[in-house]
């Protein structure tokens, strides 16, 4: 009894899955390139962007599979269950009461929704108008005209999407999540995970 405490635990696939998520969130070419703002709301609007891509790639996965699944797939809940742990801790981190926390969670969830539900709604249509509207809406609020970034930032997210329908769900799972380099995403060149 007491040596299982000292066992190993398997790996989790959603952690690796996750930090290769914040890695490719906090590429420097989505801000410098795209002209994301480099705050913490830019910063939230790119982790969203690659959750959204992470998940639907492997819902994808699961509507591919022979047995007829209801609702995510256990990787695609377990990478939602930590990025929502992984917000909680930060809103903490930066002084968030205990009161306000269910509050600020709440409205994270839905911006969380509404962003994954337009995205892949928009790149399943192929509908890059309505892709970079959305990016308008939610990356780029309240500014016109539109900045220049915008269609820079819908043809990475369209490249990043076809990188990962490429890549394996073991490959997913190791936490490799090949994506396109942002200062050149029309080219669709793969960075190494």
């Amino acid at each position: 009894m007491i040596l299982s405490l000292f066992r190993r635990k398997a790996p989790d696939p959603s952690e690796a899955l996750y930090d290769a998520i914040v890695a490719a969130a906090r590429q420097p070419a989505l801000y410098l390139d795209a002209g994301v703002p480099d705050s913490v709301e830019g910063r939230f609007e790119m982790l969203v962007l690659h959750m959204a891509l992470a998940v639907d790639r492997l819902a994808a996965d699961a509507r591919s599979g022979e047995e007829e699944t209801k609702g995510p797939s256990p990787l695609a809940q377990a990478l939602v269950d930590r990025f929502f742990l992984e917000l909680d801790r930060s809103l903490r981190e930066m002084g968030i009461g205990d009161v306000a926390i269910p509050k600020r969670m709440k409205k994270l969830a839905a911006a969380y929704n509404g962003r994954l539900q337009a995205y892949t709604a928009a790149l399943d249509a192929g509908d890059r108008a309505g892709l970079e509207a959305a990016f308008c809406r939610n990356v780029f609020p309240g500014a016109a005209p539109p900045p220049s970034g915008v269609p820079v930032l819908a043809t990475y997210a369209v490249a990043a999407r076809a990188c990962l329908a490429a890549t394996s769900l073991q490959h997913m799972e190791a936490g490799k999540l090949p994506r396109p380099d942002p200062a050149y995403p029309d080219l669709a060149r793969a960075v190494p995970a």
